[in-house]
C-alpha cells in the first residue's frame, strides 16, 4: 500500500462516457456557455468598475459574487472540454489537488458571499435610516475577506486530509474533475474522518446559511408590506426576488448533491448536477441580477451609449 501510494502520479478523468458525436455536441454546447459565462460575468464587474454609481455595497458584493462564478468556470470547465476532445485524459496529482481545492473555496466562498448580500439587502430595506452607518466600507471589506479566508480554510482542510489517504488505483476519476467525493472513492483507506469532516462543512455551508437567507428575506418581506410607496416597493422586491433566485438555484443543486441519500442520484447524475455549478449557475447569475435590476440596465445603457458618442 505505501509503494501504491509514493507511485501515484496523475490520476484519469474518464469524464462524460457517452459516443464521439454525442462528445462533439456537448464540446460546443459547453463552450457557448463557457463563453457566456465568461462575458456576462465580465460584463457586471465592467460596469461596476466604470459606473460611480454601482460604488455601493451591494453591487460591491456583487463584484465578489461575479469573481467567484469566474473563477469556479475557469478551474472546471477548461479541463472538461479538454476531456471531451480527447476522453480519459490523466491530470497529475498535485494539479488533481489543486483543482479539489479551488472547487471547495470558490463554493464555500459562495456560500458565504450569498449570506453577505442578504444581510446587506436586510439592512438596506429594513434599517434604510442605519444603512451607510452600519454597512461602512471598512465592514464590506471585512465581510468580503472573511467569506474567502474562511472558504479556503476549510477547503485546506479537506486537501490534507485527503493526502494523508494512500491511493492503489486503479486511478481513473469517473468525474469531468477532481470533485472530492470522486477522489476519496479511489483511496484504499478508511475515510471516515474525510466523510465527517463533509458532513460537518454541508451542515455548516448548506444548512446554516440558507437558513439564515430565509431569516432575513422573511423580515424584508415584512419590511417590503410595509412600505407605502408602490415603486418603493416592487423595487425592493425586484431586488430581493434576483437575489432569491440565485440563492435558490446554488444552495438547491448543492443540497442535491451532498446532503440527498446517494441512492437517488448515480454517479452519472452526480455529474449533470456538477454542470449547475460549473455552467448555469455562474451563465444565469449576472442575467438574473442584470435582467431584474434597473441600475444594471441603466449602467448599461449609459456605456453603450458613452461607446456610440465616442
Amino acid at each position: 500500500m505505501g509503494e501504491n501510494q509514493t507511485m501515484v502520479t496523475e490520476f484519469l478523468l474518464l469524464g462524460f462516457l457517452l459516443g464521439p458525436r454525442i462528445q462533439m455536441l456537448l464540446f460546443g454546447l459547453f463552450s457557448l456557455f463557457y463563453a457566456f459565462t465568461l462575458l456576462g460575468n465580465g460584463t457586471i464587474l465592467g460596469l461596476i468598475s466604470l459606473d460611480f454609481r454601482l460604488h455601493t455595497p451591494m453591487y460591491f458584493f456583487l463584484s465578489h459574487l461575479a469573481v467567484v462564478d469566474i473563477a469556479y468556470a475557469c478551474n472546471t470547465v477548461p479541463q472538461m472540454l479538454v476531456n471531451l476532445l480527447h476522453p480519459a485524459k490523466p491530470i497529475s496529482f498535485a494539479g488533481c489537488m489543486m483543482q479539489t481545492f479551488l472547487c471547495l473555496s470558490f463554493g464555500h466562498s459562495e456560500c458565504l458571499l450569498l449570506v453577505v448580500m442578504s444581510y446587506d439587502r436586510y439592512v438596506a430595506i429594513c434599517h434604510p435610516l442605519r444603512y451607510s452607518v452600519i454597512m461602512t466600507w471598512r465592514v464590506c471589506i471585512t465581510l468580503a475577506v472573511t467569506s474567502w479566508t474562511c472558504g479556503s480554510l476549510l477547503a485546506l482542510v479537506h486537501v490534507v486530509l485527503i493526502l494523508r489517504l494512500p491511493f492503489c488505483g486503479p486511478h481513473e476519476i469517473n468525474h469531468f474533475f477532481c470533485e472530492i467525493l470522486s477522489v476519496l472513492r479511489l483511496a484504499c483507506a478508511d475515510t471516515w474522518l474525510n466523510q465527517v469532516v463533509i458532513f460537518a462543512g454541508c451542515v455548516f455551508f448548506l444548512v446554516g446559511p440558507p437558513s439564515l437567507v430565509l431569516v432575513s428575506c422573511s423580515r424584508i418581506l415584512e419590511a417590503i408590506l410595509r412600505i407605502q410607496s408602490g415603486e418603493g416597493r416592487r423595487k425592493a422586491f425586484s431586488t430581493c426576488s434576483s437575489h432569491l433566485c440565485v440563492v435558490g438555484l446554488f444552495f438547491g443543486s448543492a443540497i442535491i448533491m451532498y446532503m440527498a441519500p446517494k441512492s437517488h442520484h448515480p454517479e452519472e447524475q452526480q455529474k449533470v448536477f456538477f454542470l449547475f455549478y460549473s455552467f448555469f449557475n455562474p451563465t444565469l447569475n449576472p442575467l438574473i441580477y442584470s435582467l431584474r435590476n434597473a441600475e444594471v440596465k441603466g449602467a448599461l445603457r449609459r456605456a453603450l451609449c458613452k461607446e456610440s458618442h465616442s
